[in-house]
């Protein structure tokens, strides 16, 4: 089967500053694809609708990525719930009817695992969407990226718009956020041992009782999946291999490894040569118990990641230090 996009292809990346969309734009790079559109955030406000129809009209893309979003960690879902789901609902609306509304040749939706219950079967499938009640404290992110997904889904039974949705399991890497009131668990590691280790401190403290287990991907991984999904898989592509869920449009992206939040704590204290204590902060929230991915359905449409999560976190610490020495 040839591809489902060209090189002459206009690509417009949503998110290019971030993490994810940075890493798809060099992977589309790497791969020859030079027809690349974005804009900075001050001259294009996804949550404005006029100023997105306005980027349609000028530009006309071919193919649209959206991985703009507002993103955090527990304190920042827990600070901000309104942001997260209106902000999300907003930039997801607007581009997914305005790539609709122009005839998009090819869409791709990045959602996140977080969208599965709670306590969902082990691994997750695709198919435990709304089979139960959500983690509490990124309820209001997940409900936002669950309606990207059915939006997807609905114009893609009824007026067959090419949509796919990719959910990735938590990324890290480069262009990671390491703020401490907003980031995410592993970014969040890596700062508080680097700075308990630049600044001799005896102990590092750290959210929870470490016992939830977690999945990492390397966003290197995620933006070579992306480039594979856009060329390769369409809901027929899906359909010929999940023959009882014809409509399914979303696919999980992992590694299908998970670890505690104990064992990542310490394989980062390794790699940072820290000889101090770690000590857990048991009145916070410990999330989700466990979120692995079944990501059978990806593999077999073609793709499996590369980067083991030992190599991706020396990559990330490396490139975190570099930063902090530019700085």
């Amino acid at each position: 089967m040839g591809n489902l996009i060209t090189k002459k292809d206009k690509i417009f990346i949503a998110g290019h500053r971030g993490m994810a969309g940075g890493a798809i734009m060099r992977s589309l790079k790497k791969n020859g694809y030079k027809n690349i559109v974005t804009f900075e955030r001050n001259k294009l406000d996804l949550e404005d609708i006029n100023q997105v129809r306005d980027m349609f009209e000028q530009e006309s893309p071919d193919v649209v990525i959206l991985s703009a979003a507002k993103v955090g960690g527990i304190m920042a879902n827990l600070n901000f719930p309104t942001e997260f789901i209106l902000n999300n609902l907003k930039i997801q609306t607007n581009l997914i009817e305005s790539s609709w509304r122009n005839k998009v040749k090819r869409f791709l939706f990045l959602g996140s695992s977080c969208i599965y219950p709670k306590l969902a079967k082990q691994p997750i499938k695709e198919e435990y969407l709304l089979d139960g009640y959500l983690e509490e404290t990124n309820e209001f992110y997940a409900i936002a990226k669950i309606a990207g997904i059915k939006l997807c889904q609905a114009m893609s039974m009824q007026y067959d718009f090419d949509a796919i949705c990719l959910m990735p399991t938590n990324l890290y890497g480069t262009g990671d956020n390491y703020d401490i009131e907003t980031c995410h668990v592993l970014p969040a590691l890596i700062r508080r041992f680097h700075e308990a280790t630049f600044l001799n401190h005896k102990e590092v403290l750290c959210w929870g009782d470490g016992s939830p287990y977690r999945e990492f991907l390397h966003c290197d991984d995620l933006g070579d999946a992306a480039v594979f999904a856009l060329e390769k898989i369409n809901k027929e592509a899906i359909s010929h291999i999940q023959d009882n869920f014809s409509n399914l449009i979303h696919i999980n992206l992992g590694t299908s490894k998970d670890i505690t939040i104990k064992e990542l704590a310490n394989l980062i204290s390794e790699e940072f040569k820290f000889k101090g204590k770690i000590r857990w902060d048991l009145t916070k929230p410990n999330g989700t118990p466990q979120k692995k991915l079944d990501i059978s359905l990806m593999t077999r449409l073609g793709w499996t990641p590369k980067i083991k999560l030992s190599e991706g976190i020396k990559m990330t610490i490396s490139d975190f230090v570099k930063n902090q020495k530019n700085k």
